[in-house]
């Protein structure tokens, strides 16, 4: 029999922002301090082209909370100390590649965009692996929800491997709250705020693999390339990694490139037995995706032969095919059943490490699994049914995901039940997985966004955390 919605879902309890009340009751004083901010977070770079009027030439604010919320800083804490091991996890996933196409290879018939993906990564595996170091930029991110003993816990939404944005907006959104914090005169809060090293972090990744480039293939003038969209809205969010890297090192030239272009700039430069990338007659050392994860942005062939080139070329990807398809959500939840994480970590525990460091290693994976929500197989086969039958019965509790990266594919609320009962017993159903939906805390804050004028109203708002990791992988 179907539950009632109120017993499907648990309401939660708003979580109460103390720092609301340092903001000013008098109305004109709120809306100076609005604009105030609008101007501030202009003039420092929070900013994105319009999607409504698009203008290369303008840029407005992005929307912001005008205050931080409060987060618990244990779990805070604890997502910070598992981000090594998460970096870890993905390069082993990545790395073993029996893993990658005994779980993907399945879906080929009713994914054509991961089947293409896959096609490219099994012909550089045939072919030979053009070049065998590769870059991880990745971000993971977590909600928290009441655990059944009432407390908080952290609780995964996903591992991002392909273009993790917010590497800037992150950190310059926290600048934001310590500006409000100050003109509130509630500078006491402002230590309690964390620090963000996002931007440097991911710099310093794509900067070493750079230097390893040049000391290993002697090509002191080749770039950084930078992947990007025939449009780019949150062009802020890219642009600072460059000049992040100008400052870092002002011997990086970076480069950006749509696929397109690439398709027809791109070739490779066999001279010396090497496939070196060049676009034109730049060499490329290192290229960073922030474009390519999804089937619209490969509108040709062209662009499929621009992926193809770049996976066979010797210079250091971010993500490599191989990095790019460990973030899939099969894979996701292929993790999160019970022993699959030791499978990976557990056996990298070497006897030669003491027995302290063995336990918190032991410890720490532990932790990990436990910030796993219920991920479900819907394969056509006696556990998918019974999974695609509980998500009909209680659709408000799952979220339904399809094989997909970049925000706004996913399935929530009555539609979950639809889509299933649609998708029947179908191949097509083995390309959705279904998640546990994760109930954060509701908790009020004012919100800034651009076209509203002097509005600025108090709403409702969840909080999402994103950790960066960052490594340099090597196929032994």
């Amino acid at each position: 029999m179907k539950q009632t919605d109120e017993e499907q879902i648990e309401k939660e309890a708003k979580v109460k922002n103390p720092l609301l009340n340092y903001l000013p009751q008098n109305s004109q004083e709120m809306v100076d301090l609005a604009l105030k901010c609008k101007d501030w977070a202009t003039m420092h770079g929070a900013c994105m082209r319009s999607k409504i009027n698009f203008s290369r030439d303008q840029l407005q604010y992005a929307p912001f909370a005008m205050l931080p919320s409060p987060f618990p800083r244990d779990l805070f804490e604890k997502a910070c100390r598992l981000q090594p091991l998460i970096n870890e996890l993905m390069f082993s996933v990545a790395i073993n590649d029996e893993f990658l196409l005994k779980t993907l290879e399945r879906l080929v018939d009713v994914d054509p965009f991961l089947a293409r993906l896959l096609r490219i990564y099994r012909t550089v595996l045939s072919e030979g692996v053009g070049q065998d170091i590769f870059l991880g930029l990745i971000r993971s991110d977590y909600m928290i929800e009441k655990s059944q003993n009432g407390e908080y816990k952290l609780s995964m939404v996903e591992v991002n491997t392909i273009a993790a944005g917010f590497g800037w907006m992150g950190p310059v959104s926290g600048m934001i709250h310590k500006f409000v914090l100050s003109e509130l005169d509630a500078d006491e809060h402002i230590p309690k705020l964390p620090v963000n090293n996002a931007l440097e972090a991911i710099t310093d990744g794509m900067h070493e693999a750079w230097m390893h480039y040049q000391s290993s293939y002697k090509a002191p003038s080749s770039v950084i390339m930078i992947i990007v969209e025939d449009v780019s809205y949150n062009i802020c969010d890219q642009r600072f990694h460059e000049f992040e890297l100008a400052k870092k090192n002002p011997k990086v030239r970076t480069i950006r490139r749509t696929l397109t272009q690439v398709g027809e700039q791109g070739w490779l430069d066999n001279s010396d037995s090497k496939s070196r990338l060049k676009i034109g007659e730049t060499e490329v050392a290192v290229i960073y995706f922030r474009c390519g994860y999804a089937p619209e942005q490969y509108p040709t062939e062209k662009e499929w032969e621009a992926r193809l080139l770049i996976e066979r070329s010797l210079a250091i990807k971010c993500p490599s095919i191989r990095c790019h398809l460990a973030g899939s959500k099969k894979i996701q939840q292929i993790l999160s059943k019970e022993g699959m994480i030791d499978t990976f970590l557990q056996s990298q525990t070497e006897d030669k490490e003491s027995n302290e460091k063995s336990k918190k290693r032991k410890d720490d994976i532990l932790a990990l699994c436990d910030t796993f929500t219920g991920l479900y197989s819907l394969d056509l086969d006696e556990e998918g049914d019974r999974n695609a039958a509980m998500g009909i019965a209680n659709p408000l509790l799952y979220v339904l995901k399809p094989q997909r990266e970049g925000g706004g594919n996913n399935i929530y609320g009555e539609d979950v039940a639809k889509e299933l009962t649609k998708l029947g017993r179908t191949k097509e159903r083995e390309s959705f997985i279904l998640m546990k939906l994760i109930k954060p805390p509701i908790i009020d804050n004012f919100i800034n966004r651009p076209g509203h004028g002097d509005q600025i109203r108090l709403e409702p708002t969840i909080c999402e955390l994103g950790i960066f990791g960052a490594y340099i992988g090597h196929i032994i």
